[in-house]
């Protein structure tokens, strides 16, 4: 089965690949960079509207350029409020080859008050390099969650749990 992500993010890759390996077994999965339309700092709907633009660009992109694939993924992650309090969190949001959507999220995290305004008005990449001092391969691997977890959770896992999730909808057609 032919994948295409719509990223070269290697953790979003990495996130995804581990998720499909739990269902299937012969699988190949191409990162292609697509854009979400959306900002910097996704809020609120913002961020599945993210998700689903980048599949639908990445589509796009595919058809333009004679590649096929059985499956086309993105994930975006941002910021939402959800019951008065700021969390981070990621949407997955997969399609397959005949348009059918599936879409699943990652547990979300707490953001303190005090600093959602500053990562809304940058995003949370580059408000962690300042809290936490920069470096790249964590944005790509670990990310924040994982300096917050003390190791125990990295934006891989988040990125799988938003696949595995999105997946539910996929493998279980028959309720839908």
């Amino acid at each position: 089965m032919k994948v295409v992500i719509a990223t070269k993010n290697q953790g979003k890759i990495e996130g995804a690949r581990k998720a499909l390996a739990s269902y299937f077994k012969d699988f190949e999965i191409e990162g292609i960079p697509a854009p979400s339309d959306v900002g910097d700092q996704p809020v609120n709907e913002e961020i599945y509207i993210g998700a689903k633009n980048r599949v639908k660009n990445l589509k796009a992109y595919c058809k333009q350029n004679g590649i096929e694939a059985q499956l086309y993924l993105a994930v975006e992650s941002g910021v939402f409020n959800s019951l008065g309090k700021w969390m981070v969190t990621n949407i997955a949001v997969i399609e397959d080859d005949k348009d059918f959507e599936s879409w699943g999220t990652s547990p979300s995290f707490p953001i303190p008050d005090n600093f959602i305004d500053e990562i809304i008005a940058t995003d949370l990449s580059q408000f962690t390099n300042k809290i936490f001092g920069k470096d790249d391969d964590r944005h790509n691997h670990g990310g924040a969650i994982q300096l917050l977890t003390k190791n125990k959770i990295s934006r891989i896992d988040l990125n799988e749990f938003a696949f595995t999730m999105a997946l539910i909808k996929y493998l279980n057609k028959e309720w839908n």
